[in-house]
């Protein structure tokens, strides 16, 4: 019968975050027996997961939303979900008028609820567009099913929400407080996900060392990485942290990252600017010296680790001074890793309506020049591991450029998923996705290593 052949399309957009909430949505829809299409036109319900963090991420999404509503074909559903269905439901609706429904941040599991209404004819007759909003502090789900895991890698989100007061920071307004999962529901879902292939799990969350905080324990990030190196199986083989927040990095962190053989010697942690100045008009801690001291500790513990960071250039009121205080910060730090972005004003957000707004040529020439100051430094960095044995995460396959001949493209320890570089390993093929194995680096690049095998010992995750 057609009805256990009903199809869906399932877009996601924006963090990693996201990917996580795409998962649970997906296994709903198989749950109730629709099957996923890589084709749009033959899909009965369309879903755009959306991002509304800054103004180009909002725009992306209308963008996606009003094509696949131009293509929209009679009685084909159109849902758009997430964040900027979220913060703003009322813009999505009036700007694509072929939106039949939106879902929010912490409703996305009562998808199959919001599709049974709309396929009910109900919405039809009363020509509303049904929304499954609510407020962005509710409770969301602790237990979340996902799917298969492809490549060797997934995402294991610990918490949703934030208590951070970041000026230029839109997420509380859709994204509600912070609010951690139980440890025991983290704990089931990461030998789940290892038990579905993952050999990599990537800790996220909008701040993934404030876990616990809102359940009266603080610091609990320690204990939770703990007890999944420790309740896990050998499967397993890296655990990473992202997103952590200068200042919560404490004593007992660095020491579980250092002792648990599972945990990666790597950090991810936004610290937006360096110049106190500008960190305090963004509402960031301002306090470098603690910055450093962090670094000092970690890389005291961890010699091998890879440090990651993000910076925003042109926020309003940076002056050239406090511009070359970040530049002075990157070079005196040396981040193994570093993402940038200009400044873009957010309505609702303090920082949008801050005088001395920097010009967007400006920003777009310090953007330039930070880039350029951290790439001597990136190379630097990969060229120390030259001469080095590494163990790379078999990511996928391509080509040389120019003479076409095959490409192995895997990841170290040194590298997150999406975000930073590779390695690879030339005239190496038929690995599949998830396969692990170890390759002497013999060459270096500003973002990227090449390695060799030496030997033939290529461990693959047990599926």
């Amino acid at each position: 019968m057609r009805e256990n052949k009903l199809t869906y399309h399932l877009i996601t957009l924006g963090c990693p975050k996201n990917k996580v909430d795409s998962d649970g949505i997906e296994m709903l829809l198989q749950q109730a027996t629709y099957q996923p299409t890589a084709a749009e036109r033959d899909a009965d319900v369309l879903i755009v997961n959306t991002c509304g963090f800054l103004e180009a991420a909002k725009e992306e999404s209308m963008g996606v939303l009003h094509e696949l509503g131009r293509k929209k074909r009679k009685n084909q559903l159109l849902i758009a979900a997430g964040c900027l269905a979220q913060r703003n439901g009322d813009e999505v609706l009036q700007r694509v008028p072929k939106v039949d429904g939106l879902l929010g941040t912490r409703r996305w599991m009562e998808v199959m609820e919001l599709i049974g209404t709309l396929r009910s004819g109900e919405q039809q007759r009363s020509r509303q567009r049904y929304q499954l909003l609510g407020d962005p502090d509710e409770t969301f789900a602790l237990a979340v099913p996902r799917p298969p895991v492809l490549g060797g890698s997934a995402y294991l989100k610990i918490s949703d929400g934030c208590n951070a007061p970041c000026a230029f920071c839109t997420i509380p307004s859709f994204k509600g407080k912070l609010q951690s999962r139980p440890l025991d529901a983290i704990v089931d879902e990461a030998q789940a996900l290892v038990n579905a292939g993952a050999s990599e799990l990537v800790i996220v969350a909008q701040d993934t060392t404030d876990y616990g905080r809102d359940r009266g324990a603080p610091n609990s990030l320690p204990r939770l990485l703990s007890a999944i190196c420790n309740r896990t199986d050998e499967r397993l083989r890296w655990v990473r942290l992202m997103y952590a927040y200068p200042g919560h990095v404490s004593d007992e962190l660095i020491e579980v990252m250092a002792t648990e053989e599972k945990i990666v010697p790597y950090l991810d942690m936004p610290l937006q600017h360096g110049d106190p100045r500008t960190l305090r008009r963004m509402r960031r801690p301002s306090r470098l010296e603690m910055v450093y001291d962090h670094m000092a500790k970690l890389r005291a513990a961890m010699p091998e680790i890879a440090l990651r960071t993000t910076f925003i250039v042109g926020y309003p009121g940076e002056t050239e001074e406090e511009f070359q205080g970040l530049l002075d910060f990157a070079q005196a730090i040396e981040f193994d890793k570093v993402g940038a972005f200009t400044f873009s004003p957010e309505p609702t957000t303090p920082s949008a309506t801050l005088p001395d707004q920097v010009p967007d040529a400006l920003k777009e020439e310090r953007y330039a020049r930070l880039m350029e100051a951290q790439q001597p430094i990136s190379l630097r960095k990969n060229q120390a591991q030259v001469g080095k044995m590494l163990e790379i995460l078999v990511e996928g396959e391509g080509e040389i450029e120019g003479s076409g001949d095959p490409l192995l493209l895997g990841r170290s320890y040194r590298d997150a998923p999406e975000v930073d570089g590779l390695v690879l390993v030339p005239g190496l093929t038929g690995l599949p996705a998830g396969a692990m194995l170890e390759v002497f680096i013999n060459g270096a690049m500003e973002y990227d290593l090449v390695g060799e095998v030496l030997v033939e010992e290529i461990f693959t995750s047990k599926k």
